[in-house]
């Protein structure tokens, strides 16, 4: 982390001496992170949906997706402050979810169920937009990538989310995960980090984490631009609805009603 704060002050103090911004731009761009396995999975636009009434039919709030990507990821559950808890995958209200149609008449079914939440992916990413060391970058397939090792912790990002998917490490997060997965870097104190689609899941071939984990097969993930996917098969026969699509982030998320 610390080497990664110093090569951005030495590129800083490249720009102040008067380095083109294109040469900066190609020291920044060295470290993205593509699928390039001949065995990973790949796609123009990954997405998932999520089948609400198979995540409400599931026994006791199952949480087995939200286990699986906190293992998987290393995520730490049990920090003691509630407003510096870790989250890439978790359930909200559907107020909280869906605060621009609280005022709709849905069904009471739907408004009193939670719903899993995560970042969203979207294919135009403010989170993006605003990084000022390209830590935050569109990958492969358009996910919404975040290089952990690059980020200076400014949180523009999480002031540029519009839907609060991004955390904070405020502290040092390894003391409070139940157990480490070894298979996946920890972070340290000062980086944000989200969800990513287990990209390194789909570098060798193997689907996001969460969606091997739900056992209602409610998380459906797949190509958004390929007719003959999954995906899109269950978009073209069931009601959906997204997150904020008002903000013109085209989200990758849907939620089958």
């Amino acid at each position: 982390m610390e080497t990664s704060r110093r090569n951005f002050l030495k590129i800083g103090g490249a720009c102040a001496l008067g380095l083109s911004s294109l040469e900066v731009a190609d020291a920044f761009a060295k470290s993205k992170i593509f699928l390039t396995e001949p065995q990973a999975a790949t796609a123009k636009r990954w997405a998932m949906a999520i089948d609400m009434k198979k995540c409400w039919n599931s026994k006791s709030g199952c949480k087995d997706c939200i286990a699986a990507c906190d293992w998987t990821h290393n995520v730490p559950t049990e920090i003691p402050v509630k407003r510096q808890e870790v989250k890439w995958l978790w359930k909200e209200k559907y107020e909280n979810a869906f605060p621009d149609q609280a005022e709709t008449m849905e069904p009471e079914e739907v408004k009193k169920n939670p719903f899993l939440v995560l970042c969203n992916h979207c294919l135009n990413a403010p989170c993006v937009r605003v990084c000022p060391t390209q830590a935050t970058f569109k990958g492969p397939g358009g996910i919404t990538m975040m290089d952990m090792h690059r980020c200076i912790g400014c949180r523009y990002c999480m002031a540029a989310c519009p839907y609060g998917a991004r955390s904070f490490n405020w502290r040092d997060p390894r003391p409070y995960i139940k157990k480490i997965n070894p298979a996946y870097p920890t972070r340290e104190r000062g980086v944000v980090e989200k969800c990513d689609f287990c990209v390194e899941r789909l570098q060798v071939g193997k689907i996001p984490a969460c969606v091997e984990a739900c056992k209602e097969k409610a998380l459906i993930f797949g190509d958004l631009d390929d007719p003959n996917s999954e995906l899109r098969k269950a978009l073209a026969t069931r009601y959906s609805i997204q997150r904020k699509p008002q903000l013109g982030t085209s989200p990758g998320v849907y939620y089958l009603m």
